[in-house]
């Protein structure tokens, strides 16, 4: 049986909505989604699609840091972003952050966040030790083949 850890902030929306930061399941990490918001409750950057991904980007090393990860143990992100056609700006953060790892990675948009001045909010998933990955070329080919 793998050992659960919950990890915690001082956050208000934590133990109000019932959740955790993030949690660990033996070598897993999956990091709850994470916004622009300050620990002061304030919001990083308001509307700089770019700011705020890397402003988020950093929290995410930070959680992932203290929980005994990497950057290069991250296996999958998930942006929600509230402007699709600003992808450019939040793929240029995301790239600066995961340009040798490149996890697999989803953007969706939404209709809004908890605050109007967020543009994202992200979620992460990290595999401890496997940050040494193997780049295998995939052939999408004919169909059925």
């Amino acid at each position: 049986m793998s050992e659960r850890t919950n990890y915690s902030t001082n956050s208000p929306f934590e133990p109000l909505r019932g959740y955790s930061r993030a949690v660990r399941v033996g070598e897993h990490l999956y990091i709850s989604g994470t916004t622009a918001l300050t620990a002061t409750g304030e919001v990083s950057a308001p509307g700089d699609a770019y700011e705020q991904t890397k402003y988020v980007l950093g929290l995410v090393r930070k959680i992932l840091r203290q929980a005994g990860f990497e950057l290069g143990d991250v296996v999958r992100t998930r942006l929600f972003v509230t402007n699709l056609a600003r992808w450019d700006e939040y793929a240029k953060a995301h790239r600066e952050f995961f340009e040798s790892t490149r996890p697999a990675s989803a953007i969706v948009q939404v209709s809004r966040l908890v605050d109007p001045r967020l543009v994202l909010e992200l979620e992460v998933d990290a595999v401890k030790g496997c940050s040494d990955a193997k780049v295998v070329q995939i052939s999408y080919g004919e169909e059925g083949s």
